[in-house]
């Protein structure tokens, strides 16, 4: 049995595809008060790691930090709801999933905290 969800190709795929990806950030942004604040700390930040870095490098660390953490929100948010559709009801399964996904984002946020640090360390020195 094949899916009929997946016999677009061509153009078409990927303007569905487009749309799909827009729906799932509409929905994150709207959804996820977390995922709001980052998305605010990344416009912030944005132009600030032009001014902040010395070279491309350093700027597309600056930027890729912030972005990697909305990537890994975006899949911690995936994992929750997919978990919350299946069951509310407490499972130690559900609840280590959700955890692991969390720990996720908090690994996101130290490592984008650490590439942030140390440029502005370098831009003070």
């Amino acid at each position: 049995m094949s899916n009929p969800h997946k016999g677009r190709t061509g153009l078409d795929r990927i303007l569905h595809a487009a749309g799909y990806s827009w729906d799932g950030l509409m929905a994150a942004y709207r959804g996820e008060s977390a995922f709001r604040q980052e998305v605010w700390l990344t416009l912030v930040g944005a132009p600030l790691a032009f001014w902040l870095g010395k070279d491309w490098v350093q700027v597309a660390l600056l930027l890729g930090s912030l972005i990697l953490v909305l990537i890994v929100e975006l899949l911690n948010s995936a994992v929750e709801a997919a978990i919350d559709r299946v069951s509310f009801e407490l499972h130690d399964l559900s609840k280590r999933a959700k955890d692991i996904a969390s720990a996720a984002v908090l690994l996101s946020l130290l490592l984008s905290a650490g590439i942030w640090g140390a440029a502005i360390w370098q831009h003070l020195r």
